[in-house]
């Protein structure tokens, strides 16, 4: 080969090196980019998808929540976990005080598999509950062989509502979006997630929701 042409053979192997070099270097940083970028996102997805589970396990303040029962003594609602519960503010003098034997019907039908139903005796109704703790324990025994727990008097509306019924109204509203407490014998619905997924006004027997309380067990 002549000299001239060898010249001009490297000349051309070392321009198409070059050449190649640089589309290289133009490549590189464009998928480490891209790459850079997927690894984020799946990143953001995994991260998302952590916080979510995490979210959804997360206990309900519902078992944070205490009242007093008649002894004085605290009963804490964190026994409550994993239990459906009905939650009624009662009276003895009501005209629906008779409720009293369905609720303990609905005890003694569902407690064995995970039912809690507790009584909060309120004398905010037309005073309809004028006795002491002892008295509507009493009555209740006596009357309508009531077994489910029943906690101290308190109030349920006003400033010194229990800490358990602000809760409650906070999480579920009755007729018309209002969520005071209208009258003796409302019940509030609770799952076993402590979420509060029900709400009936005093005028709704136990009856009526038992089907509604089985779904929950």
């Amino acid at each position: 080969m002549r000299p001239h042409r060898l010249l001009a053979l490297l000349a051309a192997i070392r321009t198409a090196r070059v050449s190649s070099n640089v589309l290289i270097y133009k490549r590189t940083p464009s998928s480490l980019a891209l790459t850079s970028r997927r690894a984020l996102t799946a990143t953001s997805i995994s991260s998302a998808a952590l916080y979510s589970t995490s979210a959804m396990t997360q206990p309900t303040p519902f078992y944070d929540l205490k009242t007093q029962q008649p002894d004085g003594k605290t009963y804490d609602f964190e026994q409550l976990k994993g239990k459906v519960v009905l939650i009624v503010n009662v009276a003895s003098k009501c005209g629906f005080t008779p409720q009293y034997k369905g609720l303990e019907a609905l005890h003694k039908k569902y407690k064995d598999q995970g039912l809690v139903i507790l009584g909060f005796p309120c004398n905010q109704f037309g005073g309809q509950e004028p006795g002491t703790d002892q008295e509507v324990a009493d009555f209740c025994e006596v009357n309508y062989g009531v077994t489910f727990p029943l906690m101290a008097k308190s109030d349920v509306n006003g400033e010194n509502v229990n800490e358990v019924y602000k809760y409650l109204k906070e999480q579920k509203s009755g007729l018309l979006g209002l969520t005071r407490i209208k009258w003796n014998f409302e019940k509030f619905l609770v799952d076993k997630e402590g979420n509060v997924v029900n709400r009936w006004a005093s005028t709704t027997s136990p009856e009526a929701i038992d089907a509604e309380i089985a779904k929950l067990l």
